[in-house]
């Protein structure tokens, strides 16, 4: 039985690893008239890497068919605006609501005529004006989809603390412990110390939610949520604000009038003091961002080798090279999943840390 169930698990992941084949050898197939190959697959990246409002697991160019399902879309624009992305047609068609015009060009929403015209500035950027934009987007999907593991998983491990201290955890929860004793033990507790507990909640809702994020990046949903700034920037800001709202008087006092420093130096260090308090959220945003981008920029890339170079590559196995390091880098970045979610928690927690330490006073 354990020996069916890691066959299943490895055929799991190297279907897993192999998908996005799939949704290059569709478009290779069909061609795209008028772009390189070198277009088509940056292309393919780009798309793989921005937020969208379908779920379109392949296309077929010739045809011009879509395979996928498409997502609410919910606009505030003279009202309330609500319709289904399907009809967009994928930026074919201009949808006409309560007699505004809207466009999908380039995976935005501009306001436009009937006859779907977008306009552009000296540097061929739309000027046409964006809706305010509520809709639900890949990216908030996977963060629904996030959430409800979460909640199952962590219900599950609620469920056996409730039958005593010594329960056993079972299902999820076998697996959730490992690692909520990891975040207590291992940065919780150094970085913080006893006032740990306060916010012990933060801590796992930040590693668990990245973790899960990370690992649904690498499945055939096609997923890049914490490939998204604005969402890393999101979280960045989570840990300013309770960094800042949490920090005691030492905390403020070490920032804008440094002890044991000479009169004239606190006015210079005060200034140096305040950058070095903003710039610690924005490398955590930072880091966060490039990290998965960078990942997943990659990994398509390898994939794209075998179809951009498919004459040259006339060497027997050549093209079971190529997968085989693509296999390679799709489990290093089941490790950079993990390594981001630590690394983001375990300065989050450092941070909190050095707002709440109690100073020593002689």
């Amino acid at each position: 039985m354990v020996s069916l169930k890691r066959v299943l698990l490895f055929i799991a992941v190297l279907f897993i690893a192999v998908s996005p084949f799939r949704s290059f050898a569709a478009e290779e197939a069909h061609g795209n008239e008028g772009k390189t190959k070198d277009q088509e697959i940056k292309e393919h990246i780009d798309h793989h890497l921005k937020d969208d409002y379908y779920f379109t697991f392949f296309s077929h160019q010739e045809s011009g068919k879509h395979y996928g399902f498409p997502l609410p879309v919910i606009l505030i624009d003279n009202g309330l605006q609500v319709f289904s992305a399907g009809e967009f047609e994928y930026g074919a068609k201009v949808v006409e609501k309560n007699g505004n015009y809207y466009k999908l060009y380039h995976s935005k929403i501009y306001k436009t005529d009937a006859a779907g015209t977008i306009t552009y500035d000296e540097k061929h950027h739309p000027t046409n004006e964006k809706p305010l934009d509520f809709s639900i987007t890949k990216g908030v999907v996977g963060l629904m989809l996030t959430t409800v593991l979460l909640f199952i998983g962590f219900l599950s491990l609620a469920k056996t603390y409730k039958k005593g201290p010594n329960a056993i955890p079972t299902g999820m929860g076998r697996v959730l412990e490992p690692l909520v004793l990891y975040v207590r033990d291992e940065m919780a507790v150094p970085n913080i110390g006893h006032r740990y507990k306060e916010f012990m909640p933060y801590l796992l809702s930040v590693f668990f939610l990245i973790f899960t994020l990370n690992i649904l990046g690498l499945t055939p949903l096609g997923l890049n949520v914490t490939g998204n700034i604005s969402v890393t920037l999101c979280l960045a800001l989570f840990t300013f604000f309770i960094t800042n709202f949490k920090g005691n008087k030492d905390y403020w006092k070490h920032i804008f009038w440094m002890p044991g420093v000479p009169v004239p130096f606190k006015f210079v260090l005060a200034p140096i003091e305040v950058l070095g308090m903003l710039t610690k959220p924005f490398s955590l945003m930072l880091r966060l961002f490039a990290n998965i981008t960078a990942g997943h920029s990659v990994v398509m890339g390898l994939i794209a080798i075998v179809y951009l170079f498919q004459h040259q590559l006339t060497v027997p196995g050549s093209i079971g090279v190529s997968m085989l390091l693509t296999l390679i880098l799709f489990f290093l970045e089941l490790l950079v999943a993990f390594l981001q979610a630590f690394i983001f928690t375990m300065l989050s927690s450092l941070f909190i840390g050095m707002a709440v330490e109690e100073h020593a006073h002689h």
